[in-house]
């Protein structure tokens, strides 16, 4: 006599196959909220980290830095920073950090603005910060050569108030124009000197006396002035 095998009934195998997937379901979740080991790989974006800052550079005195003026010299920039009143400052030259010089001519009363700053290329480069104090201009000069920057060490000073940086021998090499009252009789500074003629006295990188110019009435009265712009030739021994 043959048998039939009972079939199962159609909501029995409904509930079985929910049952089923209900419990994947639940497994999945529990993998997924496992707390994953330090230095796992996630797909979940991640902030990139913060930029370092460069805290030598982000404080001038007792407060932050303020750009004040940037160039380009040869490739590289140089960047003047300053406190908000230009009463203390650095100089910033190559890519950050770069090479910092910490400015002494703010501590002897010269004050900074965005025109301080004044740099040209050549076989040596040079740049010339300048800033005004009580009797006229205080300029602190930086020169660089093979990727190599030094501070000259040795402020200038021009009672005229105008200095600058021009190649006046012509040799590829930029000197230094400072224009001072021509008052050998009196102290510079007082109101006698300050009504005497001016003269531009030249000086070369390494701190030679180049020569002088024949005096006039006003600074104005050189050519590009303020930025002055001399020939050789218009120079002659100083005097003592």
């Amino acid at each position: 006599m043959r048998t039939w095998r009972k079939r199962i009934p159609r909501s029995a195998l409904f509930t079985a196959v929910l049952a089923t997937v209900v419990t994947a379901a639940a497994l999945v979740a529990v993998v997924a909220l496992r707390p994953k080991p330090d230095g796992a790989v996630t797909m979940a974006p991640r902030e990139p980290p913060a930029a370092p800052v460069n805290g030598s550079s982000a404080t001038c005195g007792n407060g932050p830095c303020r750009q004040l003026a940037a160039m380009t010299v040869g490739g590289t920039p140089v960047v003047l920073l300053a406190d908000a009143s230009g009463g203390w400052g650095r100089v910033q030259i190559g890519p950050e950090p770069g090479t910092e010089f910490e400015l002494a001519i703010t501590g002897m009363g010269a004050k900074l603005t965005t025109t301080s700053l004044r740099c040209i290329d050549g076989s040596t480069a040079a740049c010339l910060i300048r800033g005004d104090a009580a009797g006229g201009s205080y300029g602190e000069l930086l020169t660089g050569s093979g990727g190599v920057w030094r501070d000259f060490g040795r402020p200038y000073f021009a009672d005229a108030g105008s200095l600058s940086l021009y190649d006046v021998s012509q040799d590829g090499r930029p000197d230094v124009i400072v224009v001072r009252h021509e008052c050998p009789q009196a102290m510079s500074g007082t109101p006698r000197c300050q009504a005497a003629p001016v003269l531009a006295e030249v000086y070369e990188l390494n701190g030679a006396v180049m020569g002088c110019t024949s005096t006039v009435t006003a600074p104005s009265n050189f050519r590009g002035w303020p930025d002055i712009e001399l020939r050789k030739s218009q120079l002659r021994r100083c005097s003592s």
